[in-house]
């Protein structure tokens, strides 16, 4: 079903009752960013329909640091292990899913730009990316590596 922004203030708002959503506070927020907030955090919401169906072990979502306790908050009442990184400019990087996965991420380093081409590799895995596209990718990261030293 696609929402629009009347068809949501019109099931959000039925008269003086507001009725709760999985995230936020509807009932305490004006309609103008309870709207805001579902559009951002849909495609958060998304990754968790999908982690619960099992498509998806790690799930790396980039969102809105202004939501990170609400995030906090849904992660814990589905009881969905996570990680959060603060990545400036008022975002943040938020891993979920297995335990063991999640696990991995703790060890590396929340900088994604300072990861070994390793790290990287075993990453890009985790979440599911192409294995080919990231052999590929190692191997040019690597290959930068090895020049560099040559240098």
């Amino acid at each position: 079903m696609r929402i629009n922004n009347v068809s949501l203030y019109r099931s959000l708002y039925c008269g003086s009752s507001a009725i709760r959503l999985p995230f936020g506070n509807a009932s305490s927020a004006n309609p103008e960013m309870v709207k805001a907030e579902y559009a951002d955090l849909r495609v958060f919401h998304h990754h968790i329909y999908e982690y619960k169906k099992g498509i998806r072990n790690l799930i790396l979502t980039t969102e809105k640091g202004i939501y990170r306790d609400n995030i906090e908050k849904r992660l814990k009442k589905e009881n969905i292990d996570y990680v959060v990184h603060d990545i400036g400019n008022g975002k943040i990087n938020v891993y979920f899913g297995e335990k063991p996965c999640v696990d991995v991420v703790r060890t590396l380093n929340p900088k994604l730009n300072k990861l070994t081409p390793e790290q990287d590799f075993i990453l890009g895995i985790m979440l599911g990316y192409d294995r080919v596209r990231q052999c590929e990718r190692y191997l040019n990261m690597k290959e930068k590596v090895i020049n560099l030293k040559k240098s």
